[in-house]
């Protein structure tokens, strides 16, 4: 079994035009099968920025991207404890956050969940809470996905292909699939289209033969 521990480094910059960001981190994984575009990957547990918008496919990642990207920008709350003095204080203070990668677009009923995701420095105790309660973080477990990397323009019809793909992949391996797909990408809408870095990524339980 070839396991193959990855951390890539990816900048991303003026994402969907807000500002400037860099993506320094990604979620930890191991590879635990590899056939041409799929892989089944063990990933580490990590903790989601996520909001919730009311759109179509296209839209929801400029649409939410704004609310999360404030987040990281300094728009929460950091409880930072002073050390005891004369007099005893405690003062609130806005934190700013690497951003890191994948930005994770995930179906909620009628809509669309849209992530980031926290660098793993962090814990739900240590993150800043967001101001906005439109933003919530939660954790998301160690678990097994099973994914499918694909290059070219951001578009539903896109990503419904390569899903069912990847499902048909999942399929042939006698895997369970657990939870919803998420689209995660990690490129900057000022590149090359054939240079950009798309995922879908569908939870499985664990395989068989591993």
């Amino acid at each position: 079994m070839d396991v193959v521990k990855r951390v890539v480094s990816i900048a991303i910059a003026a994402i969907f035009g807000i500002g400037n960001a860099m993506a320094g981190e990604e979620a930890e994984y191991a590879v635990m099968l590899s056939e041409q575009s799929f892989e089944i990957r063990l990933y580490e547990s990590h903790i989601l920025a996520e909001t919730t918008v009311e759109s179509d496919f296209d839209s929801a990642g400029n649409k939410a991207f704004s609310r999360l990207f404030k987040y990281i920008s300094g728009n929460n709350i950091s409880q930072q404890k002073v050390d005891m003095t004369s007099p005893v204080s405690q003062e609130a203070a806005s934190e700013k956050i690497d951003m890191t990668s994948p930005v994770g677009q995930q179906k909620d009923k009628d809509r669309w969940a849209v992530s980031f995701m926290m660098p793993a420095s962090y814990s739900l105790e240590t993150l800043p809470e967001p101001k906005d309660p439109e933003v919530i973080l939660r954790q998301v477990p160690a678990r097994y996905v099973a994914a499918i990397r694909y290059s070219g323009i951001w578009s539903e019809k896109a990503y419904q292909r390569h899903k069912g793909e990847l499902e048909a992949w999942i399929e042939i391996k006698g895997s369970r699939v657990v939870g919803e797909p998420v689209w995660a990408r990690y490129d900057p809408p000022f590149m090359p289209w054939f240079l950009r870095r798309n995922e879908i990524l569908i939870p499985v339980a664990k395989p068989v033969a591993l």
